[in-house]
This record gives C-alpha cells, sequence and structure tokens, in this order.
C-alpha cells in the first residue's frame, strides 16, 4: 500500500511567480570572469544551449533586450548583498577575525554561518554582552570517527563549555567558544577527519541518513547516497580551508559519479568556470535541508526536509532507485498565517544512477526561484506553495533533463530510535543510548569518553539527539552495559517512554531567538506529563510524542510531534497537537499563551478522554485530529478533575 502523507488543508499562496528574482547578475560576476549559463525557464535573463548542442547558433549567453529605463530594480535582503561582496564568503570575516574584539561584525555574522558557526552572547548576563561563538559539525549519516569524537571531547573542556550537544540533524554543536580560540578550535577539528563546513547558512546542510550501522544492502545504500550529495552540494571555492588552515586542503577523494554530476552542465544548471560551479557568488536563498532512507524506517524525519530521498530496492533487496519527496520545511513566525510549517510532498521516482542529477535539479530550481528579497519566505516550501507540485516537477525536469516516473509504492512509516543492543550483521553490535535533549556533560561525558577510547569504537548520532556506538565485540557487551548503566546511560527498558521520543532545542541562555525555555525546561515537563498519566490511569507503556522549542523556528521539528510546545512568550507557550508517532502527519496550532504553570489544565483533560474515548491503536496524536479542536476546547471547558 502506499503510505499516506497529510498536507496542512488549505495553504496559502505566498507570492506570485512574478516576484520570483534572479541569482546573482554578468556585474556581480565580473571579477571572478563567470557569466552564469542557467537557463531561465520561463523567458528572459540569461540562458545557455548545453555544451554539445548542434543548433546553428553559437552563442553561449543571450540576453533577452530590454527596456532600461522602465526595469524596477529587484528587492534584494541585506544578506544577499552580503554574499555578493564577500569574494565567496570570505570578506570582511577574514578581517573581523583579526581585531581585538571579542565579536564580529554584522556582515561576518552571516559570513561564519557557512562556516559553521553561530556568534552568541549569554543572555541572562547583565552588564553588558559576553560573546562566544557555537561551531556546528558537519556529519553525513550522523558518522563519528573515533578520532573525531575524542577531538570534539577535548575541545568541549579546553575551548567550550565542558558539554557537546547532539543535534537533530546528526551533528555536534559545540557552545562557548571564543573568537580569539576558533582558528585552534577549527583546524583542530579539520585535521582530525572533521568539518564544520556547510552546517549552517544558504547552503545544502547535514545531509540525514538512519543511523544504525547495519550491514544491510538498502541501508549502505542509504547511507552511501547521503555522503555523495554531501560531497555533491559541499561548497568547491576553498574560503573554508583558506579561513582556518592557512588554505591547506583536507578533502578526501571524491567518488568519481559525484565529480561528474557536479560538473555536467548539459541542461544549464552550472555557473561555468566558477569557483563555485552550482552556488555561484550568491549561494541559496536560505538553508536547505536533505535526507536520505529505506522503506520504513523513518528515524530521519523524512518529510520535514526540503528533499527527502527513499531507497527502493528489488524483491531480492538490491537497491533500484529512489522516491523523492519535496518541499518541507519547519520554521515560521508568530502571528504571520503566511509562514508556516510544510511537510514535504512525492516528486517523483529516478532510477538509482540519476539520483544527484535529480538532486542537483531540484537545488538548482530553488537557487534560481526561490524568493531572496524577504528571508521569511526563501525557504522552497513556499515556492512548492506558490508554483504547486506539478509546476514545480515541470521545471525540475528541465534542468534534469528526464521525466520522472510515479513514486513507488512504500509500506508505512514507523519511527525507529535504535536504542539498546543490536547485530549489526557483520558478526559485531552496536548500542543505542538516549541523551535527554542530546547533551552530553559530567560524569556521562568522561564516561562515554572513557569506553569509546578503550575500545576504540566509532560512533554514530542519531537525528532525535541519541548517540549509538558501533563495532562491538559481543565479548565487550556485559562489561561496557555496566560502566554505562553507572553513569546513568541505561538501557531503554530502564528509561521513561515519554523520554525516548522527547527532543527540544537549547533556546536559553545562549540562543538569540529564544523566546522561553526548551532544554532546561523539558525535564520537569516530562514529569508532569508522567505524572498525569498516572493521575488518569494511563500505563507506563504508554506514551506520546513531545517536543519543545524556545521560538517557532522549529529546530526540534515540534509542528512534528503529537504534543508541540512552542515559545511565545515568557514562560509561555504555543501549544500544537495532532502529529503522529511515525512522523507523518503535520500537527496544527491548538491554543496560544498556555502559561508553564497552566499546562495541566489543558493536558489532563485530553489525556483523560484519550483514555476513555480512543479506538484501538489510536495514537494521542490520532486522536485529537479525530475529535476536532472545538471538541477538545469544550472537553477541557468541562473537565473535573479524575480522582486521584
Amino acid at each position: 500500500m502506499t503510505t499516506p502523507f497529510r498536507s496542512p488543508a488549505g495553504s496559502a499562496t505566498v507570492f506570485s511567480t512574478d516576484q520570483k528574482i534572479r541569482v546573482g547578475s554578468l556585474n556581480a560576476l565580473r571579477s571572478s570572469r563567470t557569466v552564469f549559463l542557467g537557463r531561465n525557464v520561463f523567458g528572459g535573463g540569461v540562458r545557455s544551449l548545453p555544451p554539445s548542442s548542434s543548433s546553428s547558433s553559437s552563442i553561449q549567453a543571450v540576453s533577452t533586450p530590454a527596456k532600461p529605463e522602465a526595469a524596477k530594480p529587484t528587492k534584494r535582503s541585506k544578506v544577499e548583498i552580503i554574499k555578493e561582496k564577500s569574494n565567496f564568503i570570505r570578506y570582511p570575516l577574514n578581517e573581523e577575525l583579526l581585531t581585538e574584539a571579542p565579536n564580529v561584525n554584522e556582515s561576518a555574522v552571516q559570513l561564519i554561518k557557512f562556516h559553521g558557526s553561530y556568534q552568541q552572547y549569554n543572555r541572562e548576563e547583565r552588564g553588558g554582552r559576553s560573546y562566544s561563538f557555537m561551531l556546528r559539525t558537519k556529519n553525513p549519516s550522523g558518522k563519528v570517527p573515533n578520532q573525531l569524537y575524542l577531538t570534539m571531547d577535548d575541545l568541549a573542556d579546553e575551548f567550550g563549555i565542558g558539554t557537546l550537544r547532539l543535534t537533530t540533524r546528526q551533528t555536534f554543536q559545540l557552545h562557548g567558544v571564543l573568537k580569539q580560540n576558533l582558528k585552534t578550535v577549527m583546524s583542530s577539528i579539520i585535521r582530525n577527519m572533521g568539518s564544520t563546513l556547510g552546517a549552517c547558512g544558504d547552503l545544502n546542510r547535514n545531509v540525514l541518513a538512519p543511523a544504525a550501522p547495519y550491514a544491510k544492502r538498502d541501508y549502505l545504500f542509504a547511507q552511501e547516497t547521503a555522503d555523495n550529495i554531501a560531497a555533491l552540494l559541499s561548497p568547491q571555492s576553498g574560503f573554508y580551508y583558506d579561513m582556518w588552515v592557512d588554505g591547506e586542503q583536507f578533502m578526501t577523494a571524491e567518488p568519481p559519479e559525484v565529480v561528474e554530476a557536479r560538473n555536467d552542465n548539459s541542461h544549464g544548471t552550472n555557473f561555468v568556470d566558477s569557483p563555485e560551479p552550482i552556488y555561484g557568488t550568491q549561494f541559496l536563498p536560505r538553508k536547505f535541508k536533505i535526507a536520505v532512507t529505506v522503506p520504513t524506517d523513518n528515524s530521519v524525519d523524512l518529510l520535514t526536509n526540503d528533499i527527502g530521498v527513499v531507497v527502493v530496492s528489488d524483491e531480492n533487496g538490491e537497491p533500484q532507485g529512489f522516491n523523492i519527496y519535496v518541499g518541507g520545511g519547519m520554521g515560521r513566525t508568530h502571528r504571520m498565517e503566511s509562514t508556516f510549517a510544510r511537510i514535504a510532498e512525492p516528486l517523483g521516482y529516478v532510477p538509482k544512477e540519476d539520483i544527484l542529477y535529480a538532486v542537483k535539479a531540484i537545488v538548482v530550481t530553488q537557487r534560481e526561484h526561490g524568493r531572496r528579497d524577504d528571508r521569511k519566505y526563501s525557504r522552497m516550501k513556499y515556492l512548492l506553495s506558490s508554483w504547486g507540485i506539478e509546476k514545480f516537477r515541470d521545471v525540475v525536469e528541465q534542468y534534469y533533463g528526464k521525466k520522472f516516473e510515479a513514486p513507488r509504492d512504500l509500506p508505512e512509516w514507523e519511527f525507529k530510535s535504535y536504542l539498546g543492543w543490536h547485530e549489526q550483521g557483520d558478526g559485531a553490535w552496536f548500542c543505542g543510548l538516549h541523551v535527554d535533549s542530546g547533551r552530553v556533560g559530567g560524569n556521562m561525558k568522561k564516561t562515554l569518553r572513557e569506553v569509546i577510547e578503550k575500545y576504540k569504537l566509532d560512533v554514530r548520532i542519531t537525528p532525535n539527539q541519541n548517540i549509538v556506538l558501533c563495532d562491538i565485540k559481543s565479548e565487550w557487551k556485559q562489561s561496557i552495559t555496566t560502566v554505562l548503566s553507572q553513569a546513568g546511560l541505561l538501557q531503554p527498558e530502564f528509561v521513561d517512554p515519554l523520554n525516548q521520543t522527547a527532543m527540544a532545542c537549547p533556546a536559553f541562555p545562549l540562543c538569540p531567538l529564544a523566546i522561553t525555555e526548551a532544554e532546561r525546561g523539558i525535564p520537569s515537563i516530562l514529569k508532569r506529563v508522567r505524572a498525569m498519566f498516572e493521575k488518569v490511569g494511563l500505563e507506563y507503556e504508554e506514551s506520546v510524542v513531545v517536543r519543545v522549542t524556545g521560538c517557532p523556528n522549529g529546530c526540534a521539528r515540534p509542528y512534528m510531534a503529537e504534543v508541540g510546545l512552542v515559545g511565545d512568550g515568557p514562560n509561555s507557550y504555543q501549544v500544537w497537537l495532532g502529529g503522529t508517532p511515525n512522523q507523518t502527519q503535520i500537527a496544527r496550532a491548538f491554543m496560544d499563551k498556555v502559561k508553564i504553570q497552566d499546562l495541566e489544565k489543558v493536558f489532563e483533560p485530553l489525556f483523560y478522554n484519550w483514555k476513555l474515548g480512543r479506538q484501538a491503536n489510536e495514537s494521542f496524536g490520532e486522536f485529537t485530529t479525530r475529535m476536532g479542536f472545538e471538541k477538545l476546547k469544550e472537553l477541557i471547558s468541562t473537565y473535573e478533575a479524575s480522582p486521584q
């Protein structure tokens, strides 16, 4: 059967096609002797013929005649101008890093994101700002070699705040790095098998894939594909290495198919002779997120990504191609209905040899037609919402050079945490460990370091902020289990089911966007939910997916949760209901401005009526959707507390 993917009803058109802007200009590119030969599907601008074209015209680039006196200058956001003037993400960051100031200026703040860092300050300090930098690594499929883990552990102690944070995109975040130490920390990561390049900024972010190190053809192929997509869309102009290791290159050899797909310009996708053949001077309009997985395994929150890729295998388990989904994204703005969370929808199927070309075509479509005038509407989901899937597919196919086939039917999705012990299939074992909100510190951090170092283990980070220890011999299992449990790293049967699926963003004190607590608040929230469960008679094994964010940007993907709490004021949350345990249905806003002390008034009646009125195997999210919000509010208003 085909898995149902449900989008929010009635997504409004946010902007019209005549508001799109072109990427770059001949003037902007002249300094690098680059001329963009990308195809403008709707006419006008600069166009190209494929190099192999047999057309009688030998013209390489044609600009449609225009009337300068009638043309209106295209509005661009401030960040677009910063990128254009930056000499491929170098200036003025290179100069700002040399000053004695503890911070960098606004232009450099925007540019350092592309290098994998955000400037922050402790918002709880009074009498001045203590600036520091958060660094985020880039780890396709969440893979972390042993050497890199030990390096990150050391850097956290020597240059950070003594903790590591596992993120919802399978990366590390290292907080508290001072500007004067940035180059030391960055170069240490680079020289120890790591990178922060493109972990932030207007380009492709870390590519997700299931963290489980199974020796299965489909899992291995998904992880290999994630690696190849990450390599394809990695910046090529050298700005990262120029800045942090004085131009020394630490790149591993790329598979020939990646190089071939990147260089191919047979359908007008590339900036010819540019240091950035895919990105050009302007890179993408906003961040871009991709996930790859296998059928049934939705550990990656597939539908929240700009592109979701699913391996399709034949009856013998041999990968044949991919289903592709497009247009997901979580970020929105309070009280602006024109901004919204959205889940991806099916685009089509491609054979396995075409996946890099198809992904590149989608990225180029967003590069060419995504909005660059207002960053609130610059994610690809708004382009999909404006155009519709049919028009979007038509444009992508012109850059791809082929028609997409119909998506293949897939089985139902499941959320898979990979906690506990599992056989890899190659004689070794892996062990998934739950880490509350991904924060590794204290005795837990010390013990993890000892185990990983002693047994020379590689690790993987999951999209649910947990960690997987890989390649463990059978004879090591008992001693590792004992040591870990003594540090609070318990097997899943000893972890509350509510905690196992919960997520929270860091929020206060360092995130500049936070409106209220998330990571520091969720332990208490989960305990209160468990107490409500006990009060209304729900069993311990029963659970709901709870996700908390300190602002509406949605880093912990609260809009896919059964219970999403989104900060909308001091000690106040907007409540979202209706997501599902397998993350295939988007939630909807239920109530605004719910004070943290009033959570029981909202949720105890709902949990009580779920227990009484649910259908067989009906999750809490499905129950709230079936009942409807009007009925749920009635249940809250008429509820009399159940007996203790």
